[in-house]
């Protein structure tokens, strides 16, 4: 059988493309890859071309086999494990020739690779509830984060009903796509090049109030740095208050000196009405 590469534009309907042309084309591909992450190879290559008709009728086609199967689709999809492109594929494959009676068998080699995914993706979501921390720019509330997996799509409920009377965005700096809400909608969307806005005095004021808070809870004879790493690893850091570095606590300018959040790549600020365009590749709940 000839090595093949399907290299696909990485959003989710592109990913169900590469699997019709697999069918349609009684090909099964050694590798599936995001173009961004594409690189030369010996191994002959088909591009593939995102089609949302034909990707309808794969979806259609899986969850009328098992819905439970096409949440775990969606689910692996976001996930950053290794070659999971490849693992959702074979997924797919065995649910569309032996059925659903896999789904049963958790130590499945087909399907715990998919299970493992969506767990390392959940449990990522349950520490990012908790984990993010919002700034106040201006009357809106703006946050970043860093996490392995794509889990804008799967936080979007939770933080837009525990802020439905709010305008606030969360940046994603890993894949560098930012969730925005305001007025009750909310919209995922690409965004290549971000800064957040300077804290003005007021904003100082209050991380000062919460690193305060966070440093005078702190008992120092039970300090315990292997267990504090558990629950809050160090990965996610970087964008939480209570470890930020010294410049993060000085207010550099006030809002009268110019607008308080940019709009990076032309896209309007939350609280603005958002212009029509497609949701990030993956960014359906």
């Amino acid at each position: 059988m000839t090595e093949l590469v399907y290299c696909y534009d990485g959003s989710f309907d592109g990913f169900l493309c590469c699997v019709f042309d697999s069918y349609a084309n009684h090909e099964v591909p050694t590798a599936i890859t995001r173009d961004e992450d594409f690189e030369p190879t010996l191994f002959a290559t088909r591009q593939v071309v995102t089609d949302t008709g034909h990707a309808r009728r794969v979806y259609r086609k899986i969850r009328q086999i098992s819905p439970d199967a096409a949440s775990l689709l969606r689910r692996g999809f976001l996930s950053c494990m290794p070659e999971m492109e490849l693992h959702l594929y074979r997924f797919i494959a065995k649910l569309l020739k032996d059925g659903p009676g896999f789904l049963e068998n958790l130590s499945d080699e087909t399907l715990y690779p998919v299970l493992k995914a969506v767990r390392f993706l959940g449990a990522e979501v349950e520490k990012l509830r908790g984990f993010v921390r919002f700034s106040d720019l201006g009357g809106v509330l703006g946050s970043e984060i860093e996490p392995r997996n794509r889990v804008l799509p799967v936080l979007r409920n939770h933080f837009c009903s525990r802020y439905q009377n709010e305008k606030f965005f969360i940046y994603d700096r890993t894949h560098r796509e930012a969730l925005f809400y305001a007025a009750g909608k909310a919209v995922i969307l690409p965004l290549d090049h971000f800064q957040m806005a300077e804290p003005d005095e007021t904003e100082v004021s209050y991380r000062l109030l919460w690193k305060r808070f966070y440093d005078t809870i702190a008992i120092k004879e039970r300090e315990n740095p292997r267990c504090q790493n558990t629950h809050m690893p160090k990965h996610y850091r970087g964008t939480m208050t209570e470890f930020m570095g010294p410049e993060a606590f000085r207010a550099r300018r006030s809002p009268a000196d110019g607008p308080v959040l940019s709009s990076p790549a032309g896209r309007s600020a939350p609280g603005t009405p958002l212009p029509p365009g497609p949701s990030a590749p993956g960014s359906a709940p």
